[in-house]
């Protein structure tokens, strides 16, 4: 436990340096709460340096268990530390809304409690989208390549959190330059997308919300109606490309931009499964919104639905249309779409694709094995045998995930929520998708759910983000046994 504070404390004082970026926002946009995010910022980083400090002596290197620990420990800490400057500078605002806002940043989810976003200081609005930028990737890489340096294994952290077949990869021969090298790749991909933005007539604060958003796949906008406030075809095309782009594996990105080639994802299983399951949503639903009469003609269709559907199955959770006012099916789709779109190794969440594969690959060999029980019938994704070993660990989560969304449904329609609100709120949270029905709402304001109800969301997005076994192995007995 000295070991997991100490580094818990060294992240928790690095974490206090993005607190720089709303205290510059606030300078610039003159709203005059610079102080506030400056006291969160000194708080934090005394805190984390005591942290440090008191735990420094006996301490060991840590072993790769000990990354269940740090991960999640880190995750509560950093939502506490992110929660503060909400405290401070919106007085109205409630501990449990405001760790419900950070968590939901930190998470990429992008449900949130606030409303008037668009009477909201710059600066606060700021730091929400600065929250889903860090939680998408940029907080995992930097953790990667700041605990080796200070003599803490940075592999426990990656193999902790990264999902799936990804946290294998060694995209470079040390952690640290992987980690560098993601970071580079997440960087480029944000800084394209703010100029696209701004080309597209967005102002420059607006671009630079929306991008971070988009890119870390959250749905926190600037204002209250997101998309739908700007009207623009393309805006909406840009984020749309933007989302697709952050819901593919980095890893692809990284190699593709190395090799200055597309090959890589014409090859990789993930992104084609991907692409053509949108492509066919897409269309479906913009037929059954056109046949339906919702809008006047399939081209119109076409376009509200590519945005949303891309934006829920992304689990970004950005919208243009209250689309819980179309056809029942469109809603129940999205949200079933953002279970299993995602990559793995991509800011999304959700089961990712990679497991949805290789569940319809074991499938297909079982009824081949009904029918010819003695053939040899290895499971195959993108050419190459899959061990056993990953099928089963596959199935384990699988089942644990919707035993895990089981029994939030079931503990939020204790809390007095209707069904359908209390399916979607749970699906969309542990998808970490700014998805909602009933209370919530078709913009993802939460706000009118109570005290109880926002915490089991906040717990459901905290389990989601981490990928559901790293948090539950830290309540088994065989995790504290020596």
């Amino acid at each position: 436990m000295r070991s997991v504070a100490y580094a818990l404390g060294l992240l928790l004082a690095s974490f206090a340096l993005t607190l720089s970026f709303p205290v510059l926002c606030s300078l610039v946009t003159g709203d005059g709460l610079w102080p506030q995010f400056l006291i969160a910022a000194v708080c934090t980083a005394l805190a984390g340096l005591a942290l440090a400090v008191a735990c420094r002596t006996r301490r060991r290197e840590l072993r790769a268990r000990d990354g269940f620990l740090l991960v999640t420990l880190g995750w509560l800490l950093l939502s506490a530390a992110a929660a503060l400057p909400f405290l401070l500078t919106l007085p109205n605002l409630s501990f449990t809304g405001a760790y419900f806002e950070a968590m939901s940043g930190l998470t990429t989810t992008g449900s949130t409690v606030l409303t008037g976003l668009d009477r909201l200081p710059p600066s606060v609005n700021f730091w929400r989208h600065s929250l889903e930028w860090f939680g998408g990737l940029a907080i995992i890489v930097m953790a990667l390549a700041v605990l080796p340096l200070l003599g803490v294994g940075g592999m426990q952290l990656y193999k902790g959190q990264a999902p799936g077949p990804a946290k294998e990869e060694r995209l470079t021969p040390r952690i640290t330059q992987t980690a560098r090298a993601l970071w580079l790749v997440y960087t480029v991909i944000t800084v394209a997308g703010i100029v696209s933005l701004r080309i597209c007539g967005m102002s420059w604060f607006d671009a630079i919300c929306h991008a971070f958003s988009a890119v870390g796949l959250g749905g926190f906008s600037t204002h209250d109606r997101s998309i739908a406030f700007f009207d623009s075809p393309a805006v909406e095309l840009t984020l749309v490309a933007l989302m697709l782009i952050a819901s593919l594996n980095f890893a692809r990105h990284f190699i593709a931009l190395r090799r200055l080639s597309l090959d890589t994802y014409r090859v990789d299983p993930e992104c084609r499964a991907i692409f053509a399951i949108l492509s066919v949503s897409v269309i479906a639903i913009a037929a059954l919104l056109s046949w339906r009469g919702v809008y006047p003609g399939f081209m119109t269709a076409l376009r509200h639905s590519a945005f949303n559907v891309v934006s829920q199955a992304t689990t970004s959770g950005l919208t243009s249309q209250d689309y819980q006012r179309w056809p029942v099916f469109a809603p129940y789709w999205m949200l079933f779409l953002s279970c299993i779109v995602c990559s793995t190794g991509s800011t999304g969440g959700g089961i990712k694709m990679f497991r949805a594969l290789l569940l319809a690959r074991q499938t297909g060999r079982e009824l081949k094995l009904l029918v010819h029980p003695a053939a040899m019938a290895p499971v195959r994704i993108g050419g190459r045998p899959v061990p056993d070993s990953v099928g089963h660990a596959v199935l384990a989560f699988i089942f644990l995930y919707f035993m895990t969304v089981v029994a939030f449904t079931f503990a939020l329609l204790l809390t007095g929520l209707d069904f359908d609100g209390a399916l979607a709120a749970a699906v969309a949270s542990i998808n970490n998708t700014a998805h909602g029905f009933g209370p919530p709402g078709g913009v993802q304001n939460f706000h009118a759910l109570s005290s109880a109800q926002i915490w089991i969301c906040t717990a459901a997005m905290l389990l989601g983000r981490l990928e559901i076994f790293s948090v539950i192995v830290l309540f088994t007995p065989i995790y504290w046994r020596k």
